[in-house]
């Protein structure tokens, strides 16, 4: 197997960007380890000389590197997106305690699947709303008296880690889980069973999407939320972030949503 396997599917994403040079030394940060999918969500300016300069002998990896204007562009396919964020908000979403935990847990999930790990901006990182639209969150454990790094040595940091898990992996399940994908274009959330079907993986981030909006939709309708309740529908988001459904459990509970919604009075019924 070369080195290349799970790390094809392990996604950098840079949020709004400002200097353009912080592009350049992430990208080289990542080529030292291995990864080379970068994605840039609305940089300030690019392409720019002085990415390329920074970037050093990583040049290759800018000059592949995908601009798009959402952060939901840059993620809708993955099946785990981790937020990493300086401080831990206040939001329910699980946070791993120790960035090794999260890298073995997105190179698990890399054998068969995108994942990826999102940087915010260099002054105050990510919004809370673009931290709700990742599964998980992860801090780097620093001084807690000058916990300061900048945007690539954040990069550096768990793009060592994450190449730190991919050597621990069990080389030969890994051969057999890709190969199994190539000749049958099936594969599994799960290294050590090569053989399970697709349905049977982690959902992609579009999906669990369209799963909450359908929950929302039909908390709404029968009356179990009245207003607009963003702490409830957090908390859900949460509990299925770590409870991890398969895409067969997911369609589940969407048709499950689907029949209660069929049986929700109609708006245009009369009322009692």
């Amino acid at each position: 197997m070369t080195q290349a396997s799970p790390f094809a599917n392990l996604r950098i994403v840079l949020v709004q960007t400002y200097h353009p040079g912080n592009i350049g030394s992430a990208a080289r940060a990542m080529k030292t380890m291995g990864l080379t999918d970068l994605v840039l969500v609305n940089p300030r300016v690019f392409p720019d000389d002085e990415a390329t300069r920074l970037a050093a002998g990583a040049a290759d990896v800018v000059e592949n590197a995908r601009v798009v204007e959402r952060l939901e562009d840059a993620i809708d396919d993955c099946v785990r997106v981790v937020g990493a964020s300086a401080r831990l908000r206040s939001l329910p979403l699980p946070h791993y305690d120790e960035p090794d935990e999260m890298a073995q847990a997105l190179v698990k999930d890399a054998v068969h699947d995108p994942v990826a790990l999102v940087f915010g901006r260099e002054r105050f990182g990510l919004t809370n709303d673009e931290i709700r639209l990742c599964s998980h969150q992860v801090s780097i454990p620093a001084n807690p008296d000058y916990g300061i790094l900048n945007l690539s040595q954040a990069v550096q940091v768990l793009a060592y880690e994450l190449r730190r898990a991919w050597r621990r992996l069990p080389f030969g399940d890994v051969d057999a889980a890709v190969d199994s994908d190539n000749d049958t274009n099936t594969g599994t959330d799960s290294i050590a069973t090569s053989a399970t079907p697709p349905k049977l993986r982690q959902p992609t981030r579009e999906q669990v999407a369209h799963f909450q909006a359908h929950l929302g939709r039909v908390m709404r309708d029968s009356g179990f939320i009245t207003q607009p309740h963003a702490r409830t529908e957090e908390q859900l988001q949460a509990l299925f972030a770590r409870a991890t459904p398969t895409r067969k459990e997911l369609s589940l509970l969407r048709g499950l949503l689907s029949s209660l919604e069929a049986h929700l009075p109609s708006s245009d019924d009369p009322k009692d």
